[in-house]
């Protein structure tokens, strides 16, 4: 009877590898269909707010891969909003994938832009960063928001040490920030920074309203200005330090950073859907991660941090993502605080 046993464990171990290879056959045939659709799509269309310069390395490999361009246009979350809405409204759909921090793409997702579709490349990562309805990629990359400041007109020990010192008399109309009234990213950081402030939280973006020398579009334009030496302080994007390593640019180590979880979805009516499939598990990979940390990125894999000073040390809180009617609230509460300045 031991003999018989030791067969029949043989020959269920002999089953399971044999419909193993047989999935991974199947898995291999649709991969390869799915690439041949691609092609003959010819291109992909992306629409998205990664830097032009993170964005075209990854357009080099899929493109030196599929042998197929990769046509994408860049802007800040609320343009990117704004247009893919507007296109998918008209039903004059231009794009196949967007890429854009979580909140809009929420909202995006509820006005019925994307498709399901879930890559192989979402097996790597946590059950919990997924979208229950598999419409929306997990959370793949993180942008981290921060205070910025130029090091020729700021010394370090002269530099704010945490957000509170922001409201010091000697920053008056000193700091250049994106417009909560036309930033969406903006407008959330702002709500967010009640679970970092707790009690002071009101009085803080009240009295923040009142430093601020300027209001630009984005995050890239307050860094710039600040590059410029314009204002000697900002509140943009911790990442722009590395990709503007060699300007006059530093960030304070303030505890915790909040930052933005970026995630990616596939339209309803892509023109190019095969191809935008191809370029989701690409953007998505952990050989994609690699390329976002390159690139000065914070990617979601654990381990894989970008050449950011002191990256590896950062406490990161990821922003918690406003519902729609949350977000006309706050816009309403905190909007009228901040003024358009020149």
């Amino acid at each position: 009877m031991k003999g018989w046993k030791g067969i029949a464990v043989v020959s269920a171990a002999i089953a399971f590898a044999i419909g193993g290879i047989r999935q991974f056959s199947v898995a291999q045939e649709g991969r390869a269909k799915l690439v041949d659709l691609a092609r003959r799509e010819g291109k992909v269309v992306a629409y998205g707010t990664i830097t032009l310069d993170a964005f075209r390395v990854i357009q080099r490999i899929f493109e030196s891969r599929y042998g197929m361009p990769v046509e994408y246009w860049r802007a800040a979350a609320t343009q990117v909003y704004d247009r893919v809405l507007a296109e998918h409204r008209a039903g004059r759909v231009m794009f196949d994938v967007v890429t854009a921090n979580r909140g809009p793409m929420l909202l995006l997702k509820a006005q019925g832009v994307f498709q399901p579709y879930v890559s192989p490349s979402y097996e790597d990562y946590p059950v919990t960063s997924k979208d229950r309805e598999g419409i929306l990629s997990p959370a793949y990359r993180m942008t981290v928001v921060g205070i910025l400041y130029n090091t020729r007109l700021v010394s370090p020990s002269e530099a704010p040490r945490t957000l509170l010192d922001l409201v010091d008399r000697r920053w008056r109309r000193q700091i250049v920030m994106p417009d909560p009234n036309l930033h969406t990213t903006t407008l959330t950081w702002l709500v967010n920074l009640k679970r970092v402030l707790g009690g002071q939280w009101r009085g803080y973006v009240e009295g923040l309203a009142t430093q601020v020398g300027a209001l630009v579009e984005s995050f890239l334009p307050a860094a710039e200005r600040v590059i410029r030496g314009e204002f000697p302080i900002g509140i943009s994007y911790v990442h722009y330090t590395y990709l503007f390593r060699e300007a006059p640019l530093e960030y304070v180590r303030t505890g915790p950073l909040l930052a933005d979880a970026h995630v990616i979805g596939l339209a309803k009516h892509a023109p190019h859907p095969a191809a935008g499939k191809l370029l989701v598990d690409l953007m998505t990979s952990r050989a994609a991660a690699h390329v976002w940390a390159q690139s000065g990125e914070f990617p979601m894999f654990p381990g894989i941090y970008p050449p950011v000073k002191d990256a590896d040390k950062l406490k990161i809180l990821l922003m918690e993502d406003l519902s729609e009617r949350a977000f006309i609230e706050a816009k309403r509460e905190l909007g009228q605080l901040f003024v358009v300045r020149q």
